[in-house]
């Protein structure tokens, strides 16, 4: 297994001024083609920093990938920094300048001086032409170590790595790693383990792993082969394997289906209309459901229901009860969502309400006690949660909690 290494080049990244997309984008393509990476560094534009971390990173890695530093100012000294490095001599080379030209006249731009630097190369490197800026990447070879420089912009970095460093990579690593994903909901991480425990055991190839995320359960099935259609086809039996284990919990395998997206495409596929009430959550659910464009033809109303006076106003719910019970409770919950449900004139309403401290919390009701209830048809469906955290991660696994209880209503309702 050939080892990978990443070295981002920019004092803006250090100081925080740009998110480092291009590390996140680069590693995951590595790890499809089966490379290891083992370090990522970001450096700043100084090149004796520079040329410490580069020496140390060929000493312990096959590939280095250096992203940033190949502009056309003094700051930009990756390229010659790295063919100081490994001995080689800067050289112009003839199209990388005339893309420079064509690429500045097309764009009416004045050619300033320092742009024809971009135009030279270590001699004997592979020359990456750019065809969406004036920088060219650049592969050097000096026995068994391989340099890859990449212009920093993600715009010009992601084209070229995708269509020229990806099969030059790809045949150093004939074989490929592939990933599915599978999302689970209803269900916490250590009994989803534990239900695949044996699994995880007897594993080879694929894997499968269990990933925690806000109110779901991620399991990452991943192989290795020669080719993508021969790596899926060893995830398949694993995959129809989990779906025996884990039935309706699991709510996609898509890595891009979010979980407010599969409730959407339930109650598109059911022709269902749905609402919100909540107290706690403040319009977070709402909010959820709304990242989802189509969303208009289905969700009704978002009712933000955080004082007494409100539930009694807009949602009907009885002063007795909000007496009797308070407003954190089993009774509320399922007043506030058969209430949202009349209200609205929808087919379901969820609704949510809690106490998400830090404050308010008492022995009896403590900090991040929340319940949920679905209304449909005549029928409430209440759960009791208890959280634990900061306000914030109390209101967010109340959401998620939320659409699962939406989603399980649905599906339950639709089989009967």
């Amino acid at each position: 297994m050939m080892t990978v290494e990443l070295i981002c080049v920019g004092t803006e990244l250090l100081l925080g001024n740009i998110v480092n997309t291009n590390a996140a984008f680069i590693s995951e393509k590595c790890a499809m083609l089966g490379l290891s990476m083992y370090y990522q560094s970001v450096v700043g534009d100084n090149p004796g920093r520079l040329e410490k971390l580069f020496e140390t990173a060929i000493g312990r890695s096959d590939i280095i990938i250096l992203s940033g530093g190949l502009g056309p100012t003094q700051d930009d000294l990756t390229k010659e920094t790295a063919a100081k490095v490994m001995g080689k001599t800067l050289l112009e080379d003839q199209k990388a300048r005339e893309a420079v030209k064509t690429f500045m006249e097309r764009r009416d731009r004045t050619i300033s001086d320092n742009n024809w630097k971009q135009a030279m190369v270590p001699e004997g490197c592979k020359v990456l032409y750019n065809s969406n800026g004036t920088a060219p990447g650049i592969i050097m070879e000096e026995g068994n170590t391989r340099v890859i420089l990449l212009p920093g912009p993600p715009n010009e970095l992601i084209p070229m790595f995708e269509e020229q460093v990806y099969p030059y990579l790809h045949q150093l690593q004939p074989e490929i790693i592939c990933s599915k994903m599978i999302k689970l909901c209803g269900i916490g991480e250590s009994l989803a383990e534990t239900k695949i425990i044996d699994l995880i055991e007897e594993q080879s190839n694929p894997t499968v792993a269990p990933y925690a995320k806000t109110g779901e359960v991620h399991l990452r099935i991943t192989a290795s082969a020669e080719s993508e259609e021969k790596a899926y086809q060893l995830i398949r039996p694993m995959e129809e394997e989990l779906r025996q284990r884990f039935g309706t919990l699991i709510y996609t395998n898509d890595s891009s289906v979010t979980l407010e997206i599969a409730v959407y495409q339930l109650l598109k596929e059911y022709h269902l209309t749905v609402t919100t009430a909540e107290s706690c959550t403040g319009g977070l659910l709402a909010g959820r459901l709304v990242n989802v464009p189509g969303i208009s033809e289905y969700l009704k109303e978002g009712y933000i229901t955080y004082s007494n006076e409100a539930k009694e106003k807009l949602l009907g719910v009885p002063a007795e009860i909000l007496k009797e019970y308070g407003a954190v409770s089993a009774q509320t919950a399922e007043a506030m969502a058969m209430g949202g449900a009349n209200a609205a004139g929808a087919d379901l309403c969820v609704s949510v309400t809690g106490i998400a401290g830090p404050d308010g919390g008492t022995e009896e009701k403590p900090v991040g006690l929340v319940y949920i209830s679905c209304f449909y048809k005549g029928r409430t469906y209440t759960e009791k949660n208890q959280y634990t955290g900061s306000r914030s991660r109390i209101r967010e696994y109340s959401v998620a909690s939320a659409l699962t209880l939406l989603r399980k209503v649905i599906l339950d309702e639709m089989e009967e």
